[in-house]
């Protein structure tokens, strides 16, 4: 029997989860709910019916997993443990500093519910994060590093459309090459946080917007700029849409680290993704994982998980014989 996908909001996210779920012989999708008429909101699949948000209640039976493609700036932090009392869910939070209230928050509604909530999944938080916990295992004498980009960042791209005066931007995550470079041949350098990235912003303003409160506003914003050098472009919307309509990003994890009783060996691991659609590629990830959404649902689980509590086997629709016979 196939798993039951239900989707809330239809942008990026939400485009790309139907692409995965019509990829995933093991899933199909049942609807998609919408803020916006939802006669006005055309999707890719047949015979799917759009339906408003406040009719959700109504869909508790029929949805196997929720996937929520909100924003983590506003939608996610009260969407997702308000729809955990209703459905198992899954998000793409990905506010690193947030997440252990994020967690609590989903842990306590999904318990009350007896559902499963699984936060931060996509590729970081989501893939990097499972990296890092291998590599740390493995060389526990290192040092971690993580760079983004060149790529568009959804989230702070969302972030940035939330300031008031904004109507439509675009932002791009840039390693530092000397601190990439750094890390990749062995020197173990101690990076802040703006020494590792820039961040770029390409913005266009509503009519009658004030440039410098908005700037302002952006360079300031604590968990999303306030720590990184950032540079804010002002543009119009035939450029934006010109030079600004791709979703290309990726990124490197790296753990230095020594082994050998007087630490006289080194070693790098380096993880890497290079994405030509960073909602595509993210959107994929979190169906892979919301095929263990619905596993461990049906184990009895409930409460919040993470990747970190996933098991790889819970990924794949093959069985265990497979995966042992093919991957291992």
């Amino acid at each position: 029997m196939k798993t039951k996908i239900g989707i809330l909001g239809y942008g990026n996210l939400g485009r790309g989860t139907e692409i995965a779920v019509a990829q995933a012989e093991d899933m199909e999708l049942v609807a998609v709910f919408t803020r916006r008429d939802p006669a006005k909101v055309s999707i890719l699949t047949d015979n799917v019916p759009v339906v408003h948000v406040d009719e959700i209640a109504d869909w508790a039976d029929k949805i196997d997993v929720l996937v929520l493609c909100g924003g983590s700036a506003t939608d996610l932090p009260v969407q997702t443990p308000k729809y955990a009392s209703l459905f198992n869910v899954i998000d793409s939070f990905d506010t690193h500093a947030r997440i252990p209230e994020h967690f609590a928050n989903v842990d306590k509604a999904a318990k009350e519910s007896g559902h499963v909530g699984m936060i931060s999944v996509g590729w970081d938080p989501g893939l990097f994060s499972l990296n890092r916990v291998y590599a740390n295992a493995i060389l526990p004498d290192g040092q971690d590093y993580t760079f983004w980009g060149k790529g568009v960042s959804q989230g702070h791209s969302d972030a940035v459309r939330r300031i008031q005066g904004v109507k439509n931007a675009k932002q791009y995550t840039i390693p530092v090459d000397e601190a990439l470079e750094a890390v990749r041949s062995g020197k173990n350098p101690e990076l802040s946080t703006r020494d590792k990235h820039l961040r770029e912003c390409f913005v266009v303003l509503e009519d009658g917007a004030d440039a410098a409160k908005v700037e302002k506003e952006i360079k300031e914003m604590p968990n999303y700029f306030a720590d990184y050098n950032t540079i804010v472009h002002f543009i119009d919307e035939d450029e934006f849409n010109k030079n600004h309509s791709g979703m290309a990003h990726g990124g490197f994890v790296f753990r230095s680290g020594k082994t050998g009783l007087n630490k006289e060996n080194n070693h790098i691991i380096e993880y890497s993704l290079k994405l030509d659609s960073n909602p595509e590629f993210t959107t994929s990830v979190i169906i892979a994982y919301a095929r263990a959404v619905k596993r461990m649902a049906d184990e009895g689980q409930t409460g919040c998980k993470t990747v970190l509590d996933v098991p790889p086997a819970y990924l794949c629709p093959v069985s265990g014989e497979e995966l042992r016979a093919h991957f291992l």
